[in-house]
């Protein structure tokens, strides 16, 4: 992923998701579906329960996964989830765990801990022991917190084993509005600066990074679009078609109630590819040849200095979880977008992630 120059002017590059994403979503979630496993293997303790052994995946390719470090796991896995029980990165861990449990053979336990805007939960994943018995799912705030002072960890403390998913911020207006993409909404706001409003989550929260990385990218003032926090992305919806705001920046899951009603539409998407959910939305780089995007993205990590081959044998599993047929309906029936990438690629978004949001914290003076 390349890091934008935040100052490249548009007519440069032209010639050339507080819902809190973690929070209940404002549309109804499928339920986690447990499936029978399928059977123990050499050397590995059976899923108690009957928990799930990620349906659609083949058995000898699990074998050969399990295959890669024979002596792991040792006993229970706990996964920490850094988010309330319940949300969307809740929901998401879950079914991983479930799965993950049925093609280890041993039981994947789901753990919140929460506190700290995410703190405690990432720091518990920093200071476990790196023998793999204890793994987390992170998010993207692991590249914000630090730069607003919150801690002093970041994704280099860890071990990135597999990204899972991503969701570029939308960018959604009411049904009736003037603008019909994202050109003509930033050449709205470059003539009228100041006159837009946005909102979807609470303030310096990861779709408020969104509004106002936009103008910067485009040679704008950060204050180009006027922002008004939110209790999460669920009000924002709302607020727009009743006219208190002009536009929101959450992931378009979450107003895909709206955009199903007609009621809201979807100017674009801040992606690096378009929403599998939202095939007919462009990207920002298709309607203004910019490469800049806010996403927001979740994927399994450790703690810092984990044996590389328990790393190769989860991010083995892992990508199988990612092709299941029962993880891609979970992730679409929730308005989620599934999106892999092995351990180095994964190390390098967080890494990468961290500089662009860091530029874009500094510039609208939510750095501390």
């Amino acid at each position: 992923m390349t890091i934008p120059d935040l100052h490249e002017s548009r007519s440069a590059r032209r010639s050339g998701a507080r819902h809190d994403p973690h929070l209940p979503s404002p549309h109804p979630r499928p339920a986690l579906r447990h499936r029978r496993s399928r059977g123990p293997r050499p050397g590995r303790r059976r899923s108690p329960g009957g928990a799930g052994g990620g349906e659609g995946a083949d058995t000898d390719a699990i074998q050969a996964c399990n295959d890669i470090a024979p002596d792991y796991p040792s006993g229970p896995v706990e996964m920490i989830v850094p988010w309330a029980a319940g949300g969307g990165t809740d929901g998401v861990a879950r079914l991983i765990g479930d799965q993950l449990s049925g093609q280890l053979g041993s039981n994947v336990n789901v753990v919140n801990r929460t506190g700290g805007s995410g703190v405690v939960g990432h720091q518990a994943m920093v200071d476990a022991e790196p023998d793999g018995q204890t793994i987390g799912l992170v998010t993207v705030e692991i590249g914000m917190m630090h730069h607003q002072g919150l801690t002093d960890i970041s994704g280099e403390d860890l071990t990135a084993i597999s990204q899972m998913n991503e969701d570029g911020a939308g960018i959604t207006v009411a049904a009736d509005a003037e603008w019909e993409n994202a050109e003509d909404l930033l050449t709205y706001i470059e003539e009228h600066p100041g006159e837009v409003t946005a909102s979807g989550t609470g303030q310096g929260g990861i779709w408020h990074l969104a509004p106002l990385g936009m103008p910067l990218d485009n040679d704008l003032p950060v204050d180009s679009v006027n922002f008004v926090p939110s209790e999460g992305a669920a009000p924002a919806p709302q607020e727009l078609v009743a006219g208190g705001i002009d536009m929101t920046t959450n992931a378009l899951g979450e107003s895909k109630t709206m955009l199903d009603s007609e009621r809201a539409k979807a100017l674009g998407v801040m992606g690096s590819e378009r929403d599998p959910n939202f095939p007919d939305v462009e990207t920002l780089e298709e309607r203004l040849g910019s490469d800049y995007s806010m996403s927001v993205w979740r994927g399994i990590a450790g703690p810092k200095d984990m044996d590389p081959k328990v790393v190769e044998e989860l991010e083995c599993h892992l990508g199988l979880i990612a092709e299941s047929g029962e993880f891609t309906e979970f992730m679409a029936d929730s308005g989620l977008g599934v999106k892999y990438a092995g351990a180095e690629d994964f190390q390098t978004l967080m890494r990468e992630d961290d500089v662009k949001k860091g530029e874009v914290m500094e510039e609208a003076g939510l750095a501390k």
